[in-house]
């Protein structure tokens, strides 16, 4: 058994080897004394290439078979490191008190629809056939990644009012009219590009629509989990997850929501919040969940020094005060080591 290799659990076979039915080979003998192959005769020289050609195929087929073993016990490897790490996870087992958290949040939102996370994509034109729809849905989910809402929208309707919101007319359109339209969102020059490319993929590949699967949406340019996750609920009315961004990942983790059972190891990346939190949170729970985190973390729950004092449920929180007064520490130990 490989040392890297966690400890198998009881459903697994102990010994890989024995499973995979694989005997290793013991190397060929070397022989006693070395000798030069001119002194051997005519006759024996005949024989030792015949058995040196012999040699060659058997160490070619033992390399073939230790290929195939080696891809074996890779696969059964992986198979025991999977269950490995789902020991570690929830099995569907909610945190205590996430539903009085959840309605004291909702009571401190007095406006939720203010911050959600695209809210720009529906038109009031019952003239738009359904795919262009989806493309405005979709360009506007990227435009909004890592931008305040207020300037994603202001960029999409730049690009609505100059009839660039479709998949052909995108496509037709120069780069750097599209750079100067989404003028100032995050990485605006980054997303240009990807608005092009999009556009293309959509045009050939799906006749001006959107791809309808999660799969499909992950090899688009510039779209991630959340994004795809985002664009299924708004634009094809599907919901295949929760969308998890920078708000909702930390204040999940700030919660205890998302940690590992009997541990308190955060999650690393949104990407793997969404996974933990989709164990336990109910389905109905799933969209609203986004917009009311993100407009929480942006104005109490923030990401530096957040507002305990104004949360109204930070007794339920294991984080209340504690990066608050961390920081403010750090600060005073600063400021006594200044030499006058």
């Amino acid at each position: 058994m490989s040392p890297f290799l966690p400890k198998p659990l009881n459903c697994f076979p102990q010994n890989l080897t024995q499973c995979l039915n694989f005997e290793p080979l013991s190397p060929p003998k070397q022989p006693e004394k070395a000798c030069s192959f001119s002194t051997f005769p005519k006759l024996k020289r005949k024989t030792i290439r015949k058995g040196s050609q012999d040699l060659h195929l058997h160490a070619q087929d033992q390399m073939n078979r230790f290929k195939v073993v080696s891809f074996s016990c890779v696969w059964a490897a992986s198979l025991v490191q999977e269950a490995y790490i789902l020991q570690f996870m929830y099995v569907g087992e909610a945190p205590a008190n996430w539903e009085k958290v959840l309605q004291g949040i909702r009571q401190m939102r007095s406006s939720a629809d203010e911050h959600e996370p695209v809210a720009h994509e529906e038109t009031a034109d019952n003239t738009v056939l359904p795919k262009e729809r989806r493309f405005a849905v979709l360009a506007s989910s990227i435009l909004s990644s890592q931008t305040k809402g207020h300037v994603s929208r202001g960029a999409a309707q730049c690009l609505h009012e100059n009839g660039l919101l479709t998949a052909e007319a995108m496509n037709k359109a120069d780069e750097e009219t599209i750079k100067k339209l989404i003028y100032p969102v995050g990485f605006y020059t980054r997303k240009a590009s990807y608005l092009k490319k999009v556009a293309n993929i959509c045009l050939m590949k799906y006749d001006g629509d959107i791809p309808s699967s999660i799969e499909e949406l992950l090899l688009l340019p510039g779209v991630g989990p959340k994004i795809a996750h985002l664009v299924m609920i708004r634009g094809w009315n599907n919901v295949q997850g929760i969308c998890v961004d920078t708000h909702v990942h930390r204040i999940c983790n700030r919660l205890g929501w998302v940690l590992r059972s009997g541990s308190k190891e955060k999650t690393l990346t949104p990407e793997e919040t969404r996974q933990r939190l989709q164990l336990w949170l109910p389905k109905e729970e799933w969209v609203p969940i986004n917009p009311l985190l993100v407009g929480f973390g942006r104005s109490i729950c923030t990401p530096l020094r957040p507002h305990c004092g104004e949360c109204s449920v930070s007794s339920f929180c294991p984080s209340a005060y504690k990066e608050a007064s961390s920081f403010s520490s750090k600060s005073r130990k600063i400021t006594l080591n200044k030499k006058p």
